[in-house]
C-alpha cells in the first residue's frame, strides 16, 4: 500500500500563554514531522530546539495577557517553514552584548538555514526554514 503524502503540508496549533505550552508546542511539532515521515531525520531535533526557543520567546516577549501565540508548520518536500505569530509588540533581534537576553536567536540563527521577521496586525510572525536533509 502506498503511503505517500499530499504536498504541501501544513499544519497549525493555537497556545494559550502559559509555560506548558512551551512543551506542547514541541511535542505538536513532532507529532507534524512524525506524521510526514520527517520525525527520524537528521535535522528534527534542530527543529525541534527553534521551535521551543521561537515559542519560548513569544511568551515571554510577545504575547499580552489573555493571548496566545500560533505556531504554522508548512513542509513542501524541500523545505520546512516554522512560523510563530503573536500580537506582541517589537521586532526580535539578536542581541549585541552578552549581558543581553535573546540568546534563542542565536540558536535559531545557528540551526535553521534561514529566520526572520515578518510584520501582521497586531504584532509579528518570526520564522525560521530547513532545507533538505530531513
Amino acid at each position: 500500500m502506498n503511503h505517500a503524502i499530499q504536498l504541501p503540508c501544513l499544519r497549525d496549533r493555537f497556545f494559550p500563554r502559559d509555560r506548558r505550552s512551551v512543551p506542547a508546542a514541541r511535542k505538536f511539532t513532532y507529532q507534524a514531522l512524525a506524521g510526514w515521515g520527517l520525525a527520524g531525520g537528521e535535522r528534527a531535533d534542530d527543529v525541534s530546539l527553534c521551535v521551543s526557543e521561537l515559542a519560548t520567546n513569544a511568551l515571554l516577549h510577545g504575547v499580552p495577557p489573555g493571548r496566545g501565540f500560533r505556531l504554522f508548520l508548512r513542509y513542501d518536500g524541500d523545505v520546512l517553514r516554522v512560523e510563530v505569530h503573536d500580537s506582541g509588540a517589537g521586532v526580535p533581534r539578536i542581541p549585541d552584548g552578552a549581558d543581553e537576553g535573546g540568546r534563542g536567536l542565536l540558536l535559531v540563527a545557528a540551526l535553521a538555514d534561514r529566520w526572520g521577521v515578518g510584520e501582521r496586525d497586531p504584532g509579528k510572525v518570526v520564522w525560521c526554514e530547513f532545507a533538505g536533509c530531513f
